[in-house]
């Protein structure tokens, strides 16, 4: 297959194409610039978000996944929420203007969502199936999937995937609570009810390629672990995982000074489970918490 990649430069992305290159496969990916960290196998198209994607300039094209979007991690002033939800949105839309010009169009497309799409839920067992919640992340994600799907009008197949906090040792999440564990000051938020959802990079990867090539999944898809577990269990597993202790809270108000309103999300609780995706039958490879996070110490 000959795949094109969005946010092909970033933690995800960059994983992603290189699994795709060692499957032989052929792959294209769109950025403001070339990226140093692939060779001559990997075809560079400039794209600014905010023109129409240059996919005329792609000879062939399978299938897209989209993994585009300003990072969410970040102090949440007007002007980085803005730019989060730009990003999603315009080069979405963007994206599936310039599909509908295509003669030949791709079979699938296969674009990155949020578990944020949910909101603060509580106790509330979440699948794909659940309605979005009312904060700021689940309108950014609630629009971004709409501008996606518009895709299907053209015969395209969509499948958003709803990506839980993703754990890999050189992005995401993991080393961030990591390096304050070692040292013995790993904490929970709070009081560490909250539930969190969550995957293995490995996992999320090899969810987004069996997505693209099953062509019978036509719908949403919670790329998240099938056990959410509470925040204190998981930062209590990630402590054990490191022989470290761990008796630690963050208080609310103390993230709040420190991250402003993006803390709130570090307290919404998102139990979230995959049944569509376990109903297709995709097979996780990592799906505890206790093998994720040894096999991301282990191979440091």
């Amino acid at each position: 297959m000959t795949y094109l990649i969005t946010g092909a430069t970033g933690f995800i992305g960059g994983k992603l194409v290189r699994r795709l290159i060692a499957n032989g496969e052929a792959v294209n990916y769109l950025a403001r610039r070339r990226s140093n960290k692939f060779d001559s196998q990997v075809a560079f198209h400039m794209w600014d978000l905010k023109d129409e994607a240059p996919l005329s300039s792609v000879p062939r094209l399978d299938a897209i996944i989209h993994l585009t979007g300003e990072p969410v991690a970040q102090r949440w002033t007007e002007a980085a929420k803005k730019r989060i939800y730009d990003s999603r949105i315009d080069g979405t839309r963007h994206l599936v203007s310039a599909l509908a010009k295509l003669r030949h169009k791709p079979e699938v497309l296969v674009m990155a969502s949020a578990v944020g799409y949910y909101g603060d839920r509580g106790e509330e067992l979440l699948t794909e199936d659940s309605q979005p919640g009312k904060n700021f992340l689940s309108h950014v994600c609630v629009d971004w999937e709409a501008e996606g799907i518009k895709a299907r009008e053209l015969g395209v197949r969509v499948v958003p995937v709803r990506f839980a906090t993703v754990l890999g040792k050189d992005g995401g999440a993991f080393p961030l609570m990591a390096t304050p564990a070692r040292f013995g000051l790993g904490a929970t938020f709070g009081n560490g009810q909250q539930w969190m959802s969550w995957i293995h990079v490995d996992d999320l990867i090899n969810l987004l390629l069996f997505a693209a090539k099953k062509p019978e999944i036509t719908g949403v898809l919670n790329g998240a672990s099938p056990q959410p577990v509470r925040n204190a269990i998981f930062m209590k597993t990630l402590a054990e995982a490191l022989h470290r202790p761990m008796f630690l809270a963050a208080p609310k108000f103390a993230l709040r000074a420190a991250l402003g309103e993006m803390s709130e999300f570090l307290f919404d609780s998102l139990r979230v489970t995959p049944p569509a995706v376990e109903r297709a039958g995709f097979e996780y490879r990592l799906g505890s918490l206790r093998s994720a996070l040894a096999y991301l110490v282990d191979h440091e």
